[in-house]
């Protein structure tokens, strides 16, 4: 199966539809009026949806099982066509969207099943997917321009030659994926007058300012402490969202000291230092967190 290991999971809709054709208007009738020797097709043809629905990795290699949180099944009639509506919701890293299309075809052929006795012409068409929501597409932030980064890695030893940089590599990556155009990268000591000097020098040309390195609790990671004093506001979510997201895959999470807050229009981050951390960071607020730059331009939540 895919890794979804470093998604976040959110809020997954998805609805699907099938479409039942049958022959002729007296099968219509017996369906309606409850009159189909095998029992009630519109009860027995939902229940074996949504027992399809929970199982849809049993069925589908690459699906994953996931917990689902809600599913509803409705019919609509249209002349000798009997239209499922299937939906499904859940929390969770991944779609929904097989599953409720494995959902609405298992409704259709337990309504064929049923109903074959009584018609022998009986056809299951347009199964398809006809909206989904919760997932990338559904936010995605648009700027007329585009976003520019500075990148600094705080760091004793890789600014004096001793160990070479990956953290700061990860995160030019990571930006350059989600459409960031990284203007500076830069080494620099663990030293908190330098630390604010780019801070300041850097956030006047370039929306989003990260550090890497020094938020551990060592006499030199002095990250945190350089940056709080001109931070504007503290955004806590950002720094709780990181640490949640680490906590979940590393237990040592829980001693970062992260830090997220604005400096003007500018979005300031100071993340882990370690490589995996670093990159378990940048999962874990990308590319939602660009959304801030929506709201610090004065656009409400709604408008969006």
């Amino acid at each position: 199966m895919v890794d979804i290991t470093h998604k976040i999971s959110t809020l997954r809709v998805a609805t699907a539809t099938a479409v039942v054709k049958v022959s002729k208007q007296e099968t219509i009738d017996a369906v309606v009026n409850n009159l189909v020797p095998k029992g009630n097709v519109f009860e027995m043809a939902k229940t074996a949806g949504l027992f399809a629905v929970k199982n849809t990795h049993l069925s589908i290699p690459d699906c994953h099982p996931l917990p689902i949180e809600f599913t509803s099944v409705e019919y609509n009639i249209e002349g000798l066509d009997i239209h499922i509506i299937f939906k499904v919701k859940t929390v969770y890293k991944t779609g929904v969207e097989v599953e409720a299309m494995h959902g609405a075809s298992i409704v259709a052929l337990t309504m064929y099943d049923m109903l074959k006795p009584i018609d022998k012409e009986i056809e299951i068409s347009t199964i398809k997917l006809i909206n989904k929501e919760g997932g990338k597409s559904s936010f995605k932030n648009k700027f007329p321009n585009a976003i520019k980064a500075a990148v600094f890695v705080c760091s004793d030893s890789i600014f004096a030659g001793d160990k070479e940089d990956r953290s700061g590599k990860v995160i030019v990556e990571k930006l350059e994926s989600h459409g960031v155009e990284t203007s500076h990268y830069e080494i620099i000591p663990d030293e908190l007058d330098i630390i604010q000097e780019k801070t300041k020098a850097f956030a006047e040309e370039n929306q989003l300012v990260i550090f890497t390195g020094g938020t551990g609790l060592s006499p030199r990671d002095v990250t945190p402490e350089a940056l709080a004093p001109l931070l504007e506001s503290r955004i806590p979510g950002i720094e709780e969202a990181i640490r949640s997201y680490g906590q979940e895959r590393m237990p040592y999470a829980m001693l970062s000291r992260s830090v997220a807050g604005t400096l003007g229009k500018t979005l300031v981050l100071a993340l882990p230092g370690s490589t995996n951390g670093v990159r378990e960071s940048m999962d874990a607020i990308f590319p939602h967190v660009l959304h801030v730059f929506h709201i610090l331009k004065g656009k409400n939540h709604d408008s969006l």
